[in-house]
């Protein structure tokens, strides 16, 4: 495509059948242009999976947040993240609500991992979004929570990437977790090892 020719908004993976979606074409049009005028790009595939974890890595900066919702805005996908239901008060509850958000109870006897548990076994389209950082601090070690609710709801992980030295937003590689905690965690990470956020990569 030559320069007459090109779009005048970025172009993005189209989401497969089974994919939670919603429908703000608008949205998503303006979404595409601000990637494309600042120079960001979303490459790879979804797995066409109706249920699973999403995790997204490195996480060194707030403005991962940003990229990372203007290219779901962009590709019109329906995904779901975890917040405390403390901050679910007017007028941030449905703000919060309408980027994705559910209210969990971190003192709930089950915690979060099982209050996400039950919200994909619940729902017969759900991904949910995890940073196993944890942080955006450089750590030696992840956060294991996102195995568990893999493990416990019976569904694939997907591995979503930044890559912050040419503006890029990945879809990789798509795990299933078996009972060795220490094995699946060392291939995830080695998945994500060549790839650099804002301020880090893996330690």
């Amino acid at each position: 495509m030559n320069a007459a020719t090109a779009s005048p908004v970025a172009s993005v993976p189209e989401l497969p059948p089974r994919a939670p979606r919603t429908n703000h074409p608008i949205a998503r049009r303006l979404a595409r242009l601000a990637l494309r005028l600042c120079g960001w790009r979303v490459v790879g595939e979804w797995a066409n999976e109706p249920r699973m974890v999403l995790l997204a890595a490195p996480h060194s900066s707030g403005w991962d947040a940003v990229w990372g919702l203007l290219a779901k805005v962009a590709m019109g996908v329906r995904i779901q993240f975890m917040a405390k239901k403390e901050l679910f008060w007017w007028p941030l509850g449905p703000l919060l609500r309408s980027f994705g958000a559910l209210p969990t109870d971190r003192s709930a006897a089950h915690g979060v991992v099982g209050q996400m548990v039950d919200e994909l076994k619940r729902h017969e389209q759900l991904w949910c979004l995890l940073a196993p950082e944890g942080t955006r601090r450089l750590v030696k070690k992840w956060k294991t929570g996102f195995w568990h609710i893999a493990r416990a709801a019976d569904v694939p992980v997907q591995c979503a990437w930044f890559h912050y030295p040419d503006k890029t937003i990945g879809l990789g590689a798509v795990f299933r977790m078996t009972d060795d905690l220490r094995a699946d965690m060392e291939r995830v990470r080695e998945f994500y090892r060549p790839f650099q956020g804002k301020y880090h990569g893996l330690e």
